[in-house]
This record gives C-alpha cells, structure tokens and sequence, in this order.
C-alpha cells in the first residue's frame, strides 16, 4: 500500500481509491496510512455492511433514485416499479442530468 499510493499520485492528480470489506482493507495500518494520505477517505465504519462494493457515487444514485420514486404515495407494485424504471432511465439518458445536481 505503501509503495502504491505514490504511483497513483504521479499518475493523476484527480483518483478514487476503492476498497472492499477484506481484512487487509479493515486493517488499522491500513486505515491509518489512507486517512494521512488520501483527504477524501471514508472511514469503514461507514462502509454499508452488506454492500461491501458500493462505492460514494452508488449511495447518491440510490438516495436519490429514492428521493424521486418515493415523491408522492404509492398505490401498487405496478406503479412502484414504473416509478423505478422511470427514474433510472431519465438517469440513464441524461434528463436534467439530476444525478450531478446533487453533488
């Protein structure tokens, strides 16, 4: 990790460092080392537990998928899944790119 780090600085100064929930990854030297070094490092303890390979981008897009199904009452499954698919594609095609304006 040690040796990485200062390759990936020279290679960029913009990168996102991803990690998953494997003990190396929880390792306190390990946390120790990534919170000096990388300034946008998010502690595990703040990791989702049962969704080890989101990442920062993939809470946004379901917070705010969910703001925008979840506006008004739903009345069934049919309407809950239209509310879904709806959302997803406007996100996919780009519609008022409500995604970014969240960040």
């Amino acid at each position: 990790m040690q040796k990485l780090l200062p390759d990936i600085c020279q290679l960029s100064d913009f990168y996102v460092f991803q990690q998953g929930s494997a003990p190396a990854h929880r390792a306190r030297e390990t946390i120790e080392l990534l919170t000096m070094e990388t300034p946008e490092f998010i502690h595990p303890t703040l990791w989702p537990p049962n969704s080890p390979d989101l990442n920062p981008f993939d809470y946004k897009v379901w917070s705010v998928m969910q703001e925008k199904v979840y506006k008004k009452l739903i009345k069934d499954i049919d309407e809950l899944r239209a509310r879904i698919l709806t959302a997803w594609e406007l996100r996919r095609n780009g519609s008022g790119s409500w995604i970014m304006d969240h960040y």
